[in-house]
């Protein structure tokens, strides 16, 4: 499969990069500098700007899949207006280049509590946080309306960590996926184990999924 990956030197981007690599696919790695990409085979690092649909466009062409892990920044003050730009930019360039299938990773704060209420909306959602995961929330949203395109919205779970890749996951839909001790967690590298799995067979076509152990 050819991937073009979006965001592929971020935190959850390079364990994508690498679970897709050995598994045999080929990949595209978007990125604002091409630098950070590691050389090895069946990658390609091109230089890519996720909020310039048209030239984005150009850079997906014959691809099978589109998988965004972009992010901002969690330094950046403008995070939600230009986490909403990107990901409609991300959405509009995938179909201008004529792809179906589309992933992205978003945040954990859109999942939904046992009240019916959003996380990101509770008192004690960390501030630090709040401004980016709006944005997610947003792009989930527009997302929601695409009827053109199979995507697929991931949510990780509360807790994402560096970690050994077990191969191992839960998952779930609207709502986290807790473990006995109430923990809601993933290592970065099993969520990317998710991830790749959907990719290669399709169980959340136009929905949202979330892993945790």
């Amino acid at each position: 499969m050819k991937i073009a990956l979006i965001g592929a030197t971020g935190f959850v981007g390079k364990e994508l990069l690498n679970e897709a690599v050995n598994r045999g696919h080929q990949v595209t790695a978007l990125v604002r500098n091409v630098d950070k990409v590691e050389k090895r085979d069946g990658v390609t690092a091109v230089k890519a700007d996720a909020q310039n649909a048209a030239g984005l466009a150009a850079a997906l062409e014959g691809h099978d899949i589109v998988i965004s892990a972009y992010n901002p920044g969690w330094n950046e003050p403008d995070i939600r207006q230009i986490h909403i730009k990107a990901s409609q930019a991300i959405t509009d360039a995938t179909r201008q280049a004529g792809l179906k299938r589309l992933i992205v990773i978003g945040g954990a704060g859109s999942l939904y509590a046992e009240d019916g209420t959003q996380f990101v909306d509770g008192a004690h959602f960390p501030a630090a946080y709040k401004e980016g995961a709006l944005g997610a929330r947003q792009a989930l949203d527009d997302l929601r309306k695409v009827t053109d395109l199979d995507w697929t919205f991931v949510s990780p779970p509360f807790q994402l960590e560096p970690g050994a890749r077990t191969g191992k996951y839960r998952l779930g839909g609207e709502h986290p996926v807790f473990d006995a001790d109430g923990k809601s967690a993933i290592s970065a590298a099993d969520l990317a184990v998710a991830i790749l799995d959907e990719a290669e067979t399709p169980r959340h076509v136009q929905a949202r999924f979330t892993a945790a152990y």
